[in-house]
């Protein structure tokens, strides 16, 4: 058994499908990859939530040690989230992960046309 913040799992693939329970918070990963974005940002680019949502899955992203939320004390008030060191392992993990998808969309599509890019390198 693997025991994290009092939680148990038996495998580490349980981990992530518990972290990754809904679409948002794959979605907040993969627009972080290309460096700190602000709340207003990140609502505007993942327009399918709604504000309490997205702040609902940001917290728990911080919360699990993805993300990390940086206050500025300035007037007004400024926000940036951005990726943490085991954060950023997932690059890897998302790149294949669109590769694969878009494989799919060639296969399977009538006409594939990319929609969106990957995150710069």
């Amino acid at each position: 058994m693997i025991t994290i913040d009092e939680k148990e799992y038996g495998c580490p693939v349980d981990i992530f499908t518990d972290i990754f329970n809904d679409k948002y918070k794959m979605y907040i990963v993969w627009y972080l990859q290309d460096g700190p974005k602000r709340f207003k940002e990140l609502s505007q680019l993942i327009d399918s939530t709604t504000q309490k949502t997205l702040s609902a899955k940001l917290k728990d992203l911080e919360a699990r040690h993805l993300i990390h939320r940086e206050a500025f004390a300035e007037i007004p008030p400024r926000v940036e989230y951005s990726l943490t060191p085991i954060g950023i392992k997932l690059k890897p993990l998302l790149k294949q992960l669109f590769d694969w998808g878009e494989d799919y969309a060639v296969e399977f599509s009538d006409a594939y046309t990319r929609v969106c890019n990957t995150p710069k390198e």
